[in-house]
């Protein structure tokens, strides 16, 4: 019975969506991005404010990148999503250092959260580029586990930016193309972001793998 009115529920949603679709006329790219161009420079302030701010808890940038396209063109877009992503990724940060990591840092030292702040602290620059580098891994929830570990927060910052920048600039530019027609080569650049990024991230992990006997030792029980 509660299954039944469940789909019920969602069926009288999808009617009510496709009614309101029907009534109300759904501006085009091209409307959307004369109406931000027309709002002047408030369009990218305020537009770099809310990504700021909405991409602190755990909610998907790419949205914003393609946003950014399609309000503010393919130079300004990227230029304003990157600020936001550098102010978000620092407030992150500084929020899981400052408020977290007086619960976590007795815990550093245990099983799988030892073996994540070792990658991330030893592997620095590196590993933080290549783990933005791919796509699957979400970017707020990095933030945080970045923020818990003991990494500096300079590497942190620029590894962001850099991994960051080819896949937000690829969002940017597809946001950008629906107001006209899309490369296809847009297409594939997620997938050589995401093979580019994994073969960083599996050589940051083999150079930071710990030696055998270090292994044994720290996995051998303390002497009463």
């Amino acid at each position: 019975m509660a299954g039944r009115t469940a789909w019920l529920i969602l069926l009288g949603a999808l009617v009510a969506v496709v009614a309101v679709g029907s009534l109300i006329p759904i501006p085009s790219p091209v409307e959307v991005r004369t109406w931000a161009a027309g709002a002047g420079w408030a369009t990218p302030v305020l537009f770099l404010v809310l990504y700021a701010l909405l991409t602190i808890p755990p909610i998907p940038r790419t949205v914003f990148n393609l946003s950014a396209g399609l309000l503010l063109g393919g130079p300004w877009g990227v230029v304003v999503s990157m600020a936001a992503t550098a102010v978000a990724a620092t407030v992150a940060f500084y929020l899981a250092r400052g408020l977290g990591r007086r619960w976590i840092e007795p815990h550093l030292e245990r099983g799988v959260v030892r073996a994540v702040n070792a990658r991330l602290s030893t592997g620095g620059l590196a590993a933080v580029t290549s783990l933005r580098l791919v796509p699957m891994v979400p970017f707020a929830p990095m933030n945080y586990a970045c923020g818990l570990s003991t990494i500096n927060f300079r590497p942190y910052l620029l590894g962001t930016i850099i991994g960051s920048l080819p896949g937000t600039t690829a969002a940017v530019v597809l946001g950008d193309a629906l107001t006209g027609t899309t490369p296809p080569a847009l297409l594939a650049v997620y997938g050589v972001l995401a093979v580019i990024g994994a073969v960083g991230l599996v050589v940051v992990l083999r150079r930071n793998r710990p030696a055998p006997e270090h292994a044994a030792v720290s996995a051998a029980p303390p002497r009463s």
